[in-house]
């Protein structure tokens, strides 16, 4: 097995999912109601749990441990995509973007439950059930407001039409997507990102909102090989305050 792609794939899964959960946290205590405070911060939550659970895996095959991994790197060591790490904005941007990303993450992990390696299918299975009731949450909320009234239509579509040329990001091919692909470990990042595209457009078709043109859009890429916006080193270092003041913190 290429350990070399395998580490690659993992180690942005890992970084996606730390940067969006860090992400969603900053919604706790300005949710537009209750509800939806104690929602994103859930997700949140379950996010940052996830990322742990992959640099773990990282550490077994010989990276160092996941504390170290997670908050000792600059924004030029991380894999994520770009989409994860823009600031929350408004709640009609961060629905959108929770609501394009998490479909993504619900098919990458219900594909690679099906990997040959073992221990990744065996997390990936477990995690897609977490991911479910994400989905369940993001397809109620897209569908409700974009029914609803003129402004709040209005105000998704344009985030919609913001947010999808950096969706279009999470999908960045790996420099082993090859070997990937060939060894069985991930079936690659162009059938996920065909899946995805009929999965959101099917929630869409439910609603008053249209799915932007994608032959007119270009993808935002390189976040994958640590080309980033420069909003993540500043929400890096402000993650790292704790463990800069004392390295033997917990999660």
């Amino acid at each position: 097995m290429n350990e070399k792609a395998l580490k690659d794939l993992l180690f942005k899964i890992a970084d996606d999912q730390l940067i969006i959960g860090h992400r969603n946290s900053e919604w706790n205590g300005l949710g537009p109601i209750l509800e939806e405070d104690i929602a994103f911060c859930s997700m949140a939550q379950d996010k940052i749990g996830q990322s742990l659970q992959f640099y773990m895996l990282l550490e077994e095959l010989g990276e160092k441990d996941p504390d170290t991994i997670a908050f000792t790197r600059n924004a030029n060591l991380f894999h994520n995509c770009q989409f994860v790490e823009l600031p929350i904005g408004d709640y009609e941007f961060s629905l959108m973007r929770h609501f394009l990303f998490d479909h993504a993450e619900y098919i990458r992990f219900n594909m690679l439950s099906h990997s040959s390696y073992v221990p990744l299918s065996e997390l990936a299975h477990k995690i897609k059930g977490e991911i479910k009731y994400h989905i369940m949450h993001a397809n109620t909320w897209i569908q409700q407001l974009g029914n609803s009234t003129n402004e709040a239509v209005k105000r998704l579509q344009k985030a919609l039409n913001s947010t999808f040329p950096y969706a279009l990001g999470i999908f960045e091919e790996s420099r082993f997507e090859g070997d990937l692909i060939s060894e069985g470990i991930f079936e690659g990042e162009q059938k996920l990102r065909n899946k995805w595209l009929n999965d959101i457009d099917s929630v869409l078709g439910k609603t008053k909102l249209i799915l932007p043109d994608l032959a007119a859009e270009s993808a935002h890429l390189g976040g994958r090989y640590g080309e980033h916006t420069k909003h993540l080193q500043p929400l890096l270092n402000e993650m790292s305050e704790v463990f800069s003041i004392d390295p033997t913190a917990e999660w």
